[in-house]
């Protein structure tokens, strides 16, 4: 499997938590709310678990303990934040949590439609037999209804406003009506239903959600994250991830990391002090993309390197993920280098800032 699920990925940590769980359990959830908790944000000392739980998601406790509440209640959740930030995986660690099904999911695109969120018909089954419960093809999110657990709903304001409106009526009355079907006609959300749905803070605009479907949610905001330490320990959880996946073994320097930490830092506050688009990268510069930039140096060392990572690869490869728009990306990409790494480069005794600023021009010339 290219990528698990975090229900089969993580199995037996849930079943261990299931096992000694004493907790108050909400409606079907399979893990009471504390145990969720630590599902996400790992154990400490003082909860007595007999084993570590590491942690998956790097962020404001607040958050995680605000979102479970919600998913405890009769509100939807709305994990809304610049790409990046790791709302879909927060939603897929507390729907397995919760459900031990993380599954259940609509894309928002603009091609979504009604049919995505309620039900469809096999055409085959209706021609030979007709219209019946049998022929229907339930969505996600009516599956989540019949079986009492979270349904996604990812990318909510790429999706139209027809579609927004349909999402009103099953967080408003929790049940589908069929009017093609004569009996059995209507399927109601069996307790423990919910929906986490995520937003990009950077579509607003694309398709606004309505007062009336804001009502129906409690909104969870994502920041970015800036805390250097923090931002480490993400990169690095996720980068070790993705050596098991690919079976890598390949050590990542301490200095190779602050360097790109550091690089990312200096283009946020770039962009943060520009004064037009034309003068920002496109890129949102955020945590994943950070860690898009590492997998694709690693994997060059690995096939067409000697297997050790080099500043020079790490610049080629920032630069090529993220020199999206030529000439615009590519003249703040130069400036940057000019401006900020060559004067660092002459005070670095170890010749990393050096073989990085080389490796971005090398990489700037390629592609200019």
């Amino acid at each position: 499997m290219l990528r698990a699920p975090a229900e089969i990925k993580y199995a037996d940590e849930l079943d261990y938590l299931e096992s000694i769980d004493t907790g108050f359990k909400p409606f079907s959830w399979r893990l009471s709310p504390r145990m969720v908790r630590i599902f996400v944000l790992g154990s400490e000392r003082s909860d007595g678990l007999d084993r570590e739980i590491p942690q998956k998601w790097f962020g404001d406790r607040g958050f995680v303990e605000r979102s479970i509440v919600t998913l405890a209640s009769d509100r939807g959740l709305l994990l809304i934040g610049d790409p990046g930030t790791g709302k879909s995986w927060l939603a897929e660690l507390l729907a397995a949590a919760v459900s031990r099904n993380s599954t259940l999911v609509v894309q928002g695109t603009a091609g979504t439609t009604e049919d995505h969120i309620k039900y469809s018909w096999n055409v085959s089954m209706v021609i030979a037999k007709g219209q019946s419960r049998e022929s229907m093809i339930p969505s996600p999110i009516m599956t989540a209804m019949e079986q009492g657990v979270i349904g996604r709903f990812e990318e909510l304001t790429r999706s139209t406003s027809d579609v927004q409106d349909a999402l009103i009526s099953i967080l408003s009355e929790k049940y589908v009506s069929i009017p093609e079907l004569d009996d059995d006609n209507i399927v109601f959300a069996q307790p423990g239903f919910s929906v986490i749905a995520t937003a990009n803070s950077r579509d607003r605009g694309v398709n606004d959600l309505s007062s009336a479907l804001k009502r129906r949610f409690n909104f969870v905001r994502i920041p970015v994250v800036t805390n250097k330490k923090s931002e480490a320990e993400i990169v690095r959880f996720r980068t070790a991830e993705l050596l098991r996946r690919h079976q890598i073994d390949l050590e990542l320097p301490p200095t190779l990391l602050d360097i790109l930490l550091q690089s990312f830092a200096d283009l946020r506050a770039a962009a943060a002090s520009a004064t037009s688009d034309d003068d920002k990268l496109e890129s949102a510069l955020s945590t994943a993309e950070q860690i898009g930039v590492l997998e694709d140096a690693i994997l060059h060392s690995r096939f067409f390197g000697d297997s050790t990572l080099k500043a020079a690869t790490l610049a080629g490869s920032m630069v090529g993920s993220l020199a999206r728009r030529s000439p615009e990306d590519l003249a703040i990409l130069n400036k940057y280098l000019h401006g900020v790494v060559e004067p660092r480069s002459r005070q670095d005794d170890s010749g990393s800032w050096r073989e990085f600023l080389d490796g971005g021009r090398d990489a700037i010339a390629t592609l200019s």
